[in-house]
């Protein structure tokens, strides 16, 4: 299995697990199926979107890629219509929003890089933010298991 079908599918996991966690408050919340930039999960109940984002990587440098463009295009951040971000680090789920990522990023002066990913043949532009600016601005749901 290729490095993209592989990600795809620890991805879905990872998108059922937050899933679990949302139905707790929001019962109708369901993943769209196929390729939705918008986002990954809507609750229609509340007419909002969550965008799933999972960065194991963080558990070792100690930052979230947050990603603005892809290839030369707006991308993720600057293009999300989600309300809601989840961050997947591993260990636990950080729930926040695209306007606290901003202020984070704004308030602490960071700046985009530009580097080409692991599996991708294409380059991305992203803030490297440290995890734990994200973490408080954001609610914290363990994983127990340490594996969506």
């Amino acid at each position: 299995m290729d490095t993209f079908h592989r990600d795809l599918k620890k991805g879905r996991k990872i998108e059922k697990a937050v899933l679990n966690i949302m139905r707790d408050t929001y019962p109708d919340a369901k993943i769209i199926d196929g390729y939705c930039k918008e986002w990954d999960i809507f609750v229609p109940s509340k007419n909002f979107g969550v965008e799933v984002k999972s960065d194991l990587m963080s558990k070792r440098t100690g930052n979230l890629v947050i990603e603005t463009s892809f290839n030369g295009r707006p991308s993720a951040l600057n293009t999300t219509k989600a309300k809601t971000w989840v961050f997947y680090t591993g260990d636990k789920f950080l729930f926040t929003t695209p306007e606290k990522i901003r202020k984070v990023i704004s308030d602490n002066n960071l700046h985009e890089v530009t580097f080409t990913g692991r599996g991708d043949t294409k380059s991305k532009t992203a803030y490297l933010v440290k995890k734990f600016l994200i973490e408080q601005v954001a609610e914290t749901v363990p994983c127990f298991d340490g594996n969506a």
